[in-house]
C-alpha cells in the first residue's frame, strides 16, 4: 500500500498542542501516528493514546450517521436519519424555544474536546447572532487563571526550554509524567545538568515517583505551604532584598504578615513534618535558578486561584525571575493574542446576554434561580465537544436535569457518549484529522495551523460546517457563516498580524517567543505600576473576590474532614484517558483496567481490605463503589481516584462526580474537583 506522511498538529491536549507527522494510507485512512522534532518543546514526542490514534478514529463504534432517539432519554435507541431532516429538526425545536421562552432559554453548550480555536469557538458566533445564552468555561482555568493573573497580571512566564539551565526544578500540582509528558523531556535534561526536582502534589504519582524530593501535602494546602516556606526564605536571608524592592509591590508588609505563618503552623495544616517544609524551602532559596512549573491540580478546590497566587510569589520573594533557567511558568496563553472576532462573531456580542457557568449544568437544569441568574429555564441545548453527563460536577444533578421531558437535546459528537444518549438528536461529528483549523498552546510559545490529513468519515461533519448549515436554517446572519474554516483561519492570521497558512504550516509553526528580559518580567510584570502584586485587587478578577484574603494564607473555606466524612477526595487525570476520551479505546482501557480507589496502605489495614476489594466512598450527594488499591506516600485522610471514567464502568452507574459538588471557586467560579469531604467504608 502506498502511503505518505502528512503535517498536522494534535488538538487533544491544551499544555502540549504536539505538531505530528502523520501516515496517510489512503484518502479516508491513517496509519502511524509520530511526533514532529520541528518542535523544540515537543521535540518529536507524543503521548500514547495520541500515537495510537488509528485505533480511536477508525473505531468500530464511531458515530457515522446523524441519528433521532425513538427510545426513551438515555436508552440508545436511535434510528438514522439524514442531515436535512436532522437539522431541520433541531431548527424547528430552537426557534419554537426563542419563540415560546425566549432566546436566552437556548444554551449552546461546549468546551475543550478540541483546543482548535474555529472547531471549539465558532458556536459562539451562532449565539452571538442569536443572543442565546453565553457559557463560562469553568471546567478548568477558571481558578487557575485568576490566581496567576492576580501576581504577574497575564498568563505567560519563562520559557521550559531553559530547565536545561536551572539548578532546581519544581513542579507543584502537576502528573506531567501522565498528562504532560513533553514537560519530563525538559526535567530529564536539567537533572543530567545537575538540576534537583522536587514535587509537590498530595498522591505519589508517576512524576513523584522521578523526584528527589516528594512533598505530599494534604488537598487544599498549598497556600500555608508557600506561606511557610517564604516565611523561612525571609527569615534565614534567602529573600532578595534589591528585588523585591524593585519589582514587587509591598515587600515590608508582606514580610511581616508572614512572621507567624511559620513552619509549625504550615505542619498542622499540611500534615508535612516542620523539618521537610525547611529543607524545601532552603533548597529553594540556596537555589537561585529555580523554575517553577505550577499545573491545575493546586487550584481545584475552592481556594484554588488563592493557592495558585501564593505559590506564585515564591520566585518573586528570591528574584529567581532574574536568571535564565529561573522563574515560573503556569501558562503561555496570552502570547497569541489572536483576533478571534470572525470566529466568534465578537462583533454582534451583547454584553447583557447572561452568561451561565457550564460546572453549575446540574443546578441549571434543574431550576436553580441563582444558577439560571434571574432568566428562564433552559429549554433547549445544542452541545459540541464535551460530555456533561460523565464529566461535570454533581453529575446525579446533571442526569436529573437531562431526564427532563421538556428539554430538547442536540448533541454533535464522534460517539455515543453518555451525553449523546440523552438527546433527541445526534449528529456525527469529524476528529481533527478530518478537518482545517488553527491552534494555540499553553506550555510552550509556537502558534500552529492544521489541515485536514483524510476526507471524513461516514457522513461526519465538522463543527464549523453544522454551525454554519444550522445557521442558514436559523435565519442567523453572520460573514462567518459563509467562508470554510480555513478561510477563516487565514483571515485570523492576517488581522492579528501573523504570516499565512502556508507559511505557518511549511515552518511547522510560528514562534512566539519573547525575549529573556520580557519573559522574565524585567520590564517589569503587567499591572500598570509593573509591580508584582503580593496583595492582589481579588474584586477586579471576579464578582466573588471581595471576600479573599489580601494577603497569601491558608483560606480555610474547603470542604474539610469532620466527624462524619473522615476522607478528602481528589479526581487527578489518568495517564490514558483525557477527561472522558479515549474512554472507548480498548487499549486505553485496558492500561487503565477499573475505576480504582488508592487508599493509605494504613487505613486499608484498618478498614480490613486488601487489594482488590470493593470500597464504598460517599457524602450527601450519593456514593459509589470502586476496587481499593494500597497507596504510600498519601496522608491516611486522602483518597485518590484517578480518571474519569463512564458512570457505565461502575458496578452501579455512578460515576465518580456524583460526589463533586457544582458550588462555584474564588474569585470568579471554576470546578472544585479537588475539594470533596468523603466518608469510606469497606463494601461487605
Amino acid at each position: 500500500m502506498c502511503s505518505e506522511i502528512v503535517k498536522s498538529v494534535c488538538p487533544h491536549d491544551c499544555p502540549s498542542v504536539c505538531p505530528l507527522e502523520v501516515e496517510r494510507l489512503g484518502p479516508k485512512r491513517i496509519g502511524k501516528v509520530k511526533g514532529s522534532p520541528a518542535n523544540a518543546f515537543t521535540a518529536g514526542i507524543i503521548c500514547g493514546k495520541v500515537a495510537r490514534y488509528s485505533e480511536r478514529i477508525h473505531h468500530g463504534q464511531r458515530l457515522l450517521y446523524p441519528m433521532k432517539r425513538v427510545g426513551k432519554k438515555g436508552s440508545d435507541n436511535f434510528k438514522r436519519i439524514t442531515w436535512d431532516e436532522a437539522l431541520e429538526t433541531v431548527a424547528k425545536n430552537l426557534l419554537r424555544v426563542e419563540r415560546e421562552h425566549g432566546a436566552e432559554a437556548v444554551w449552546p453548550f461546549y468546551y475543550a474536546g478540541t483546543m482548535g480555536h474555529v472547531m471549539r469557538d465558532g458556536i459562539n458566533r451562532l449565539r452571538h447572532v442569536k443572543g442565546y445564552s453565553g457559557m463560562q468555561g469553568t471546567y478548568c482555568t477558571a481558578l487557575s487563571g485568576p490566581g496567576w493573573e492576580a501576581g504577574c497580571g497575564t498568563k505567560r512566564g519563562s520559557d521550559v526550554l531553559e530547565m536545561e539551565k536551572s539548578d532546581l526544578i519544581v513542579i507543584w500540582g502537576l502528573n506531567a509524567v501522565s498528562s504532560q509528558i513533553h514537560l519530563m523531556t525538559h526535567v530529564i535534561k536539567g537533572i543530567r545538568n545537575g538540576a534537583k526536582l522536587v514535587v509537590v502534589d498530595p498522591y505519589q504519582n508517576k512524576t513523584a515517583d522521578k523526584a528527589h524530593l516528594h512533598l505530599p501535602l494534604r488537598p487544599g494546602t498549598d497556600g500555608a505551604l508557600a506561606c511557610a516556606v517564604m516565611h523561612v526564605l525571609f527569615e534565614e536571608g534567602y529573600a532578595d532584598k534589591a528585588y523585591l524592592e524593585k519589582y514587587t509591590d509591598l515587600p515590608k508588609e508582606f514580610e511581616e504578615h508572614l512572621k507567624t505563618k511559620t513552619p509549625e503552623w504550615a505542619s498542622e495544616i499540611t500534615g508535612l513534618a516542620a523539618h521537610t517544609i525547611e529543607a524545601f524551602a532552603r533548597l529553594y532559596g540556596s537555589s537561585k535558578k529555580t523554575f517553577l512549573r505550577v499545573g491545575h491540580g493546586m487550584t481545584r478546590s475552592r481556594n484554588g486561584a488563592h493557592n495558585m497566587h501564593a505559590v506564585s510569589c515564591l520566585p518573586a520573594v528570591t528574584g529567581a525571575w532574574q536568571y535564565e533557567g529561573g522563574g515560573a511558568l503556569y501558562g503561555q496563553g496570552d502570547l497569541a493574542q489572536l483576533d478571534t472576532t470572525l470566529i466568534e462573531g465578537k462583533d454582534v456580542k451583547n454584553p447583557d446576554v447572561r452568561m451561565l457557568d457550564q460546572s453549575r449544568i446540574g443546578e441549571i437544569l434543574t431550576g436553580h434561580e441563582g444558577a439560571l441568574k434571574g432568566g428562564p429555564e433552559v429549554k433547549a441545548l445544542f452541545i459540541q465537544n464535551t460530555n456533561p453527563v460523565a464529566v461535570a460536577p454533581d453529575s446525579s444533578a446533571v442526569r436529573k436535569g437531562f431526564m427532563r421531558d421538556d428539554l430538547f437535546v442536540c448533541v454533535h459528537e464522534q460517539f455515543m457518549t453518555e451525553t449523546a444518549k440523552m438527546a433527541d438528536i445526534v449528529l456525527p461529528a469529524t476528529m481533527f484529522l478530518e478537518h482545517d483549523d488553527i491552534y494555540t498552546a499553553s506550555a510552550h510559545c509556537t502558534l500552529q495551523v492544521a489541515k485536514s490529513v483524510i476526507s471524513p468519515a461516514g457522513a461526519c461533519k465538522s463543527n464549523h460546517q453544522v454551525i454554519c448549515e444550522l445557521a442558514k436554517k436559523l435565519g442567523a446572519q453572520h460573514k462567518g457563516f459563509d467562508l470554510s474554516a480555513l478561510a477563516i483561519v487565514e483571515e485570523t492570521l492576517k488581522k492579528s498580524g501573523y504570516p499565512n497558512v502556508a507559511d505557518i504550516i511549511a515552518t511547522t509553526g510560528h514562534d512566539l517567543s519573547l525575549p529573556f528580559e520580557e519573559a522574565h518580567f524585567l520590564n517589569g510584570f503587567a499591572h500598570p505600576d509593573g509591580k508584582f502584586r503580593f496583595k492582589p485587587d481579588w474584586s477586579s478578577l471576579g464578582p466573588r473576590g471581595e471576600t479573599m484574603p489580601e494577603f497569601p494564607d491558608h483560606w480555610d473555606v474547603i470542604d474539610e474532614v469532620d466527624k462524619e466524612k473522615q476522607f478528602r477526595l481528589i479526581t487527578p487525570p489518568s495517564q490514558n484517558f483525557l477527561n472522558s476520551s479515549f474512554s472507548e479505546t480498548k487499549t486505553s482501557r485496558i492500561k487503565e483496567r477499573c475505576p480504582e480507589a488508592l487508599i493509605n496502605q494504613r487505613v486499608m489495614r484498618k478498614l480490613g481490605l486488601v487489594e482488590g476489594d470493593l470500597v464504598r466512598v460517599g457524602n450527601e450527594l450519593g456514593s459509589v463503589l470502586l476496587n481499593a488499591v494500597s497507596a504510600k506516600n498519601q496522608h491516611e485522610d486522602t483518597v485518590v481516584v484517578e480518571g474519569i471514567w463512564p458512570n457505565s464502568s461502575f458496578l452501579e452507574g455512578r460515576g465518580i462526580n456524583t460526589l463533586v459538588s457544582s458550588e462555584p471557586g474564588y474569585p470568579n467560579n471554576g470546578a472544585v474537583f479537588h475539594d470533596t469531604a468523603v466518608w469510606l467504608r469497606a463494601h461487605k
